[in-house]
């Protein structure tokens, strides 16, 4: 019994090669003879087009009035060629010259020979024909054809399967082309992952289960069936179902979600099926489908629905996680930084059972995930890991992984065999601010406003008790267009924002503008996105955060792509949107000339700073402490960057181009300056 159900599958393959070749052969027998009936019809119809049939009495008398030049007997027929400028006229009227060829069928007359020769016809003649077997007649006509036919129809099936479709990869436009890792082939195991304690946990479980399936199902637990990552780009997503797998030791499918798009209808579903079907026969396994949200976007009705491709491709998605066998260890995982926009069906239990959040990395995971990644490089003495950890808050893994390969570079390009900590933070901003622009060319004036402008943001965080403390302060121009920046970084780890803490947050972004109004009497363009993201901070306030008395916890917008650039939309009504907007211009007017009334109580400090940062270009927030607390600030570290043994910091960018030889800075507020043009930017590292 259990031998005829092993040999079920191979019977079952065997009569379907069987039938797609009486098929393949019933296919070319039909065209054959479609295609000798073809090139009969057209050489009856050229043969038509040339010729014309005569009666024999009508030969007979062409021939004795002496226009006939040669006769031919060939198939039962008499053909003649007339003389050179005779026509022949029809009883219709209709003219035929030497081009057309005039017969007559052949009578069974002993005497037309003698006939011709006696009218003076000299040319006349049957054409051998070589007798051929009726067999080999049937076979070249027929059986030849096929044979050409299956054999062009075969060999061009195997060229499309050896090319992976061939022409446009039409023979496998169904199949799957999912990149498949046997075991222990992805090379990345959970040592590979670091910052992400949290999805590890969760994803333990799932490997446990893939080793020790009794242990579950002696208690009568399920393994889930899949697992959807979310969480920004460059967190880790891809990176942690790679570790699953290597982790697991089974095969593991890796295809994104475009991969089953295509513009036939119905190849993303056939797609679907091959990848589950190859998945079922290798068994346990994973199943990882990067960027889900180009297949699993919410269906609706609109334009009549549910027809297209891609919702035919989310169909068979559903169907087919609803028809696999769990106890044989198919787990799908799937990653997208769009959650917001899946289909409900999709994550429902049953199909995704659970939901990991893939989020950027805490102090702790930011210093482990460094470790990662500087395992293979060589690090001098004096580099201190926590510190850069402390520096890049914010990052997710992957500005940390390309940090340290940029501090890597820098080493080389410097001539240096190892990398110290200066590398890695100059790595750092050169991947939040872009490389220094060492070939701008900025006047005297422009270089004031600008020290101003960034000294303003710095001082005013200084000066207030919530403010995220100053880092850095630079002058320089960097490729992501800022012409200076004050970077501010936060000393511990913090989740939530008080009330308190965004309008300190505003009166920071906007203290630039005031730095400008206050020092020269302008306002240039340098203030652009300190605005902008003073507004989104303001209008967060009014209308999500709840903390305006006007609407109370009244929510008038809702998030959308929480993971990707984080905006939101207002759902409310076009009177309530008006009072928001005036909410939020009163609130920002009035952070601005708290601001300014700041800086005008600190304005000796400001003008202090602003000239130490204009000889220097760069300064940290420790050299800015260090003068407002009447110290040498030459004398501060930066991150654990010690103090250059002549009491200077080497400005990064010396070699900009001045315009006009240097001036002291003033003691105190100089002309109002029309000419002002652009001024500096902030980042600030959230």
């Amino acid at each position: 019994m259990d031998n005829n159900q092993n040999n079920n599958p191979n019977n079952n393959k065997n009569k379907k090669n069987v039938n797609g070749l009486l098929i393949l052969v019933a296919w070319a027998i039909v065209l054959t003879v479609v295609f000798n009936y073809l090139s009969a019809a057209s050489r009856q119809a050229n043969t038509a087009a040339s010729t014309h049939e005569i009666h024999y009495s009508e030969f007979q008398d062409l021939v004795e009035e002496g226009v006939v030049e040669e006769v031919l007997f060939a198939d039962g027929q008499i053909r003649l060629t007339t003389k050179e400028g005779y026509v022949y006229t029809d009883e219709e009227g209709n003219t035929y010259d030497k081009n057309f060829t005039l017969f007559t069928m052949q009578l069974t007359d002993p005497d037309v020979v003698d006939f011709l020769r006696e009218n003076g016809v000299k040319n006349y003649t049957r054409p051998y024909v070589p007798e051929m077997s009726p067999i080999l007649e049937f076979m070249i006509a027929y059986i030849l054809p096929m044979v050409l036919f299956i054999g062009a129809v075969m060999l061009f099936m195997n060229l499309m399967a050896r090319k992976g479709g061939g022409i446009g990869g039409i023979g496998s436009v169904g199949k799957s082309n999912a990149k498949v890792y046997m075991e222990k082939t992805t090379g990345v195991t959970f040592s590979d992952v670091a910052g992400q304690d949290e999805a590890k946990e969760s994803l333990v479980e799932i490997i446990d289960f893939l080793h020790n399936p009794g242990k579950y199902t002696a208690i009568g637990a399920k393994l889930p069936k899949g697992a959807l990552l979310v969480g920004s780009p460059g967190t880790g997503k891809t990176l942690l179902a790679k570790a699953v797998a290597g982790e697991a030791g089974v095969p593991f499918f890796s295809i994104s979600g475009s991969g089953f798009v295509e513009m036939f209808v119905g190849v993303g579903a056939s797609r679907v099926r091959d990848l589950f079907q190859e998945a079922a026969k290798v068994a346990p396994c994973i199943i990882f489908i990067d960027e889900i949200d180009a297949i699993g976007k919410t269906r609706d009705s609109r334009f009549g629905g549910g027809n297209d491709e891609r919702e035919q491709t989310l169909n068979q998605l559903l169907a087919e996680m609803d028809g696999f066998d769990p106890s044989k260890g198919i787990i799908v995982l799937a990653a997208t930084n769009r959650p917001e926009v899946l289909d409900k069906a999709l994550l429902r239990p049953g199909r995704f059972d659970r939901r990991i959040t893939v989020d950027r990395p805490n102090l702790a995971g930011r210093l482990a995930t460094l470790q990662v990644h500087t395992r293979k490089i060589r690090m001098a003495e004096d580099v201190d890991l926590n510190k850069i950890a402390q520096a890049t808050a914010g990052c997710v893994g992957a500005d940390l992984a390309n940090t340290v390969n940029e501090a890597a570079l820098r080493a080389v390009r410097q001539g240096r065999h190892a990398v110290n900590q200066e590398d890695l933070l100059a790595s750092f901003e050169v991947v939040i601010a872009g490389a220094e622009k060492k070939g701008t060319v900025i006047t005297e004036q422009e270089k004031k406003i600008i020290a101003y402008h960034e000294v303003g943001h710095a001082l005013a965080a200084a000066k207030q008790k919530n403010a995220q403390p100053v880092t850095k302060i630079t002058i320089v121009p960097h490729t992501e267009g800022t012409l200076g920046y004050t970077l501010h970084l936060p000393e511990e780890e913090k989740f939530l924002m008080s009330r308190d803490d965004i309008l300190t947050e505003i009166r920071t972004l906007l203290a630039g503008r005031c730095a400008e109004e206050l020092v020269f009497n302008t306002q240039t363009s340098g203030a652009a996105n300190d605005i902008e993201r003073a507004t989104e901070l303001a209008r967060n306030l009014v209308a999500r955060f709840g903390m305006n008395e006007k609407f109370g916890m009244m929510a008038l917008g809702s998030v959308q792509s929480q993971y990707l650039e984080g905006g939101y939309s207002m759902n409310c009504a076009q009177e309530t949107f008006a009072l928001a907007d005036r909410e939020v211009v009163n609130l920002l007017r009035k952070c601005h000339d708290e601001a300014r009334a700041l800086l005008e109580e600190n304005r000796e400090m400001l003008d202090k700073i602003a000239g130490y940062l204009f000889e220097k270009e760069t300064i940290t927030g420790a050299q800015m402490m260090a003068i407002l607390d009447g110290r040498d600030p030459d004398k501060e570290d930066f991150y654990g960057v010690p103090a250059r043994n002549d009491g200077a910091i080497e400005p990064p960018a010396k070699h900009i181009n001045i315009v006009s030889e240097p001036i002291p800075m003033p003691a105190v507020s100089v002309e109002p300056e029309d000419t002002a043009q652009d001024g500096g930017d902030e980042r600030t590292q959230e």
